[in-house]
């Protein structure tokens, strides 16, 4: 008797240990991510990388690492991600094909957990990362259904529902993880008509289901306690783009302060930076080969716009997505390097974090961005290399050569 009697102390004061210890951990935890700021927080961001086409590819509605020609990510992967300079790196995922019926909407465990390996990867390689829903949004012709939400009560509802499901499951699993992990509440939400669709003529309607979905978003993170609690939270505005987001994006309501993003996309002007049907940019390209908007001053009067709403009134802003694809020869690749540079440190200026958008491909022309081997971590070439350490060095380096001013006087030549 006296023997059980002695395990069931050990035990009682076993616990009593662990919830003390635990309960110092997640005070120190707790006080760590008190004592920075979210503006301080999105400049220790910095400039980052995107695991594109990764978690986010899909085939016949079934999400699938490798569903659209990547290998599987490794650890050598973030390690380089890291070495490059690069200070967090954005994990899109899509969770199409990995969840059961309403109203559980039980998301797959063997997919949630390779999620948790990849966070660890970041974690290991002393990475910020950001965890998102991604293409289960795209063009609403999935569960997040902007187009049919904002014209149907009961649709919005079950999207509602269903949204605050997901991210109850999402957040219980990282709930322990520190605060260098960050949670961003969808991609690019929009009607199918990337800005240019029904959102201009609904009076407001998709604006105002998106506002309401951002903040069930914050409302079930919160819910799930531990150090999501007090977890710095990305808010996307509507299809990221940075003008609809400054006219229409209502910070949803938080229970602690100081603990929202806003989250933005950059491709401007795309038929240079995504397509590449342009091949030079800036005030030296060829206007034969140059947009006739988007250029330098596009650049600035974006940021400073989204500075002058957000970051002046105490909301830190990134921007999620942001690049230029691989190019066809040194002379286009010079000015693709004086895109990345000039954009990279006009974000920096700014305390805008910037993240390049790669998704593995490595070709040249529309869509191609890859940077990094997926299995390996190495660049694919001295040229993608070149590209990366354009992006690191504008953002990171304080010396006096690395200025906006200098970055302009140095562009391209002209022909």
């Amino acid at each position: 008797m006296r023997k059980h009697i002695f395990y069931i102390t050990i035990a009682v004061f076993g616990i009593m240990f662990h919830s003390c210890t635990s309960g110092k951990q997640e005070q120190k935890q707790a006080e760590a991510t008190d004592s920075i700021t979210a503006l301080e927080y999105a400049r220790s961001m910095g400039a980052g990388w995107n695991l594109g086409n990764q978690f986010d590819a899909y085939k016949d509605g079934v999400a699938s690492e490798t569903a659209w020609g990547n290998k599987p990510a490794t650890q050598a992967l973030f390690d380089s991600v890291a070495a490059a300079g690069f200070n967090h790196v954005r994990i899109p995922v899509t969770w199409l094909g990995h969840f059961g019926p309403a109203p559980d909407y039980r998301i797959d465990s063997a997919w949630l957990n390779r999620i948790a390996e990849i966070v660890d990867y970041a974690e290991n390689a002393g990475l910020k990362a950001i965890v998102n829903i991604h293409h289960d949004g795209g063009d609403s012709a999935h569960w997040l259904d902007i187009k049919g939400a904002a014209t149907d009560s009961v649709r919005n509802a079950e999207v509602t529902a269903q949204l605050a499901a997901m991210w109850t499951q999402i957040a219980r699993r990282f709930a322990d993880k520190g605060d260098f992990l960050m949670f961003e509440a969808v991609n690019e939400i929009h009607d199918g008509g990337w800005g240019w669709g029904a959102n201009l003529k609904d009076n407001g309607a998709q604006y105002a289901t998106h506002n309401g979905w951002m903040q069930t978003f914050v409302d079930a993170v919160r819910a799930t306690g531990g150090n999501n609690a007090t977890r710095f939270l990305g808010i996307p505005g509507y299809c990221t783009n940075p003008r609809i987001t400054i006219d229409n994006l209502v910070l949803p309501a938080d229970s602690v302060p100081d603990r929202l993003l806003v989250a933005v996309h950059f491709y401007d002007p795309v038929t240079f930076a995504i397509n590449g049907k342009k091949t030079e940019w800036g005030h030296t390209g060829d206007p034969a080969l140059t947009e006739k908007w988007g250029d330098e001053k596009n650049v600035t009067d974006t940021f400073d716009a989204l500075k002058a709403k957000f970051i002046d009134n105490g909301v830190p802003v990134y921007i999620g997505e942001a690049g230029c694809g691989n190019r066809d020869g040194e002379r286009a690749e010079a000015f693709r390097r004086y895109y990345l540079s000039y954009v990279w440190r006009a974000a920096a200026d700014r305390g805008i974090a910037i993240t390049y958008w790669d998704n593995g491909y490595n070709t040249t022309g529309n869509e191609a961005f890859g940077l990094f081997d997926r299995s390996t971590g190495s660049f694919y070439s001295p040229v993608t290399r070149a590209a990366a350490m354009a992006m690191t060095d504008s953002y990171n380096r304080t010396d006096s050569t690395i200025t906006l001013e200098n970055i302009y006087n140095n562009a391209p030549s002209k022909k």
